[in-house]
């Protein structure tokens, strides 16, 4: 009779052979939008941005291929740009020492290591990048891994899990909240710097989950403004929570070395962030990202972090060796994130003189233009592109409906004249800007 009743609860609950709980399954009809992928709704959406792109005379400005470095110019198709669109915030991916190193690194170690650093593919830049990086931030160790996006997004989805729960800023980036999802975890967002927010919801949710993670940024990627990270820090450490900082667009352009959160703060210490991780796409000039931090932390990554170390292969010689170059070249000469922070004040002086909103933005080189409807900042991005400056709309999902966006990396090597010019372009084509007609 028991075991008749327990198949009876396991039909009823969805319970699996081995007692967990399963979902009940309830038979759908099998439509072409399920297993041809062309039907697939995103698939849908592209043809709707292309249909719209061919219907308006756009030139297609995506996926064009660019000749020589991306730095405040790029040719393209021939034609040379004032170009808005690179994270090359430091101008160093064209610097000759930055090539040379890479070469040299070619030369020594092969285009590949061969494999995961942990087996034999590990070579003695890696970890002479680890070191100079906890020289810098004055961590404890750190650890290099393969891409800025995966380090991120891997490092959350270990650390956490589901037991836990993670509390972020409602603009965190991408990466993190595949992170988030990837972990298992609870997920809970706090609205922009609202840093009373996040101490309310630790203080309702902390004593209900093992481990809590906080996720902030150092420099908002859509929006350009810098958190008060002592405060978060405080907050989240009165509550025992664990905080972790994506300095993606912060390391090498804030502070006034440019090294970051910790330069931009000098009341915190390395010990008081419990996970500062970076992209090497931006300042660095290359491929890759780090989590630097202290020894326990570090020793669980890179042992046991599926996509950080563990099952994935590790930087190139030729990434890795650029990325070192360029830290060093950071801390000599601090003088190329002044350039960015001095542009990009000027950027934003001469914008808002026109009437333009530049949103948070101050002190990075991130410097949104607020549009508001997604239509209108798809058409400037196109008239800019056809007059030959370089910038991309920011829309839905990417920013509210509400918030698009034209979105501007400032660097060291651009000049007055070139942003004069694009703010007076931006202007004249203002005039001319067509009504929302609510297509996006």
């Amino acid at each position: 009779m028991s075991s008749t009743l327990e198949r009876l609860k396991g039909s009823l609950l969805g319970s699996t052979a081995n007692g967990e709980n399963a979902p009940v399954l309830r038979k759908i009809r099998t439509k072409p939008e399920f297993h041809d992928i062309a039907k697939f709704p995103e698939h849908k959406e592209f043809e709707q941005t292309a249909w719209f792109y061919k219907q308006q005379k756009y030139e297609w400005n995506l996926f064009r291929e660019h000749m020589g470095v991306s730095g405040a110019r790029v040719d393209i198709d021939g034609r040379n740009f004032i170009n808005f669109s690179s994270y090359n915030y430091l101008d160093l991916a064209g610097d000759q020492r930055v090539l040379d190193a890479a070469k040299t690194a070619i030369d020594d170690h092969g285009v590949s290591t061969g494999s995961g650093r942990m087996i034999t593919g590990e070579i003695p830049i890696h970890q002479e990048f680890e070191r100079e990086l906890c020289d810098v931030f004055g961590t404890e160790d750190a650890v290099v891994s393969v891409g800025g996006y995966s380090t991120n997004a891997f490092t959350i989805g270990y650390i956490a899990r589901k037991q836990d729960l993670i509390i972020y800023d409602e603009l965190i980036h991408n990466s993190a909240l595949i992170g988030s999802k990837i972990s298992g975890a609870r997920r809970l967002t706090f609205p922009h710097n609202d840093i009373d927010a996040l101490d309310d919801l630790l203080k309702e949710h902390r004593a209900h989950y093992e481990r809590v993670l906080v996720l902030v940024e150092g420099v908002y990627s859509m929006d350009g403004d810098i958190p008060d990270i002592p405060r978060i820090v405080e907050v989240a450490k009165s509550h025992k929570a664990l905080i972790m900082v994506d300095e993606a667009h912060s390391m090498g352009v804030i502070g006034p070395r440019g090294l970051g959160v910790l330069d931009h703060f000098p009341e915190l210490d390395a010990k008081d962030i419990d996970l500062l991780f970076g992209s090497m796409s931006k300042s660095f000039a290359t491929c890759g990202g780090y989590v630097a931090g202290g020894k326990p932390v570090v020793a669980i990554l890179k042992h046991y972090a599926p996509g950080v170390l563990l099952y994935g292969a590790s930087p190139s010689p030729a990434n890795t060796a650029a990325g070192l170059e360029s830290l060093r070249i950071m801390r000599r000469e601090p003088e190329r994130a002044q350039g960015v922070q001095s542009n990009a004040a000027y950027f934003i002086k001469r914008a808002n003189a026109a009437g333009f909103d530049t949103g948070l933005s101050a002190g990075s080189g991130v410097v949104p233009i607020m549009i508001g409807s997604s239509e209108q900042a798809l058409w400037l991005s196109v008239k800019l592109f056809e007059k030959n400056i370089c910038t991309y709309p920011m829309m839905f999902p990417i920013v509210p409906r509400d918030q698009a966006r034209l979105r501007f990396f400032i660097s060291c090597a651009h000049d007055e004249q070139q942003i004069d010019h694009t703010i007076d372009t931006l202007v004249e084509l203002r005039k001319d800007m067509p009504r929302d007609r609510g297509l996006f």
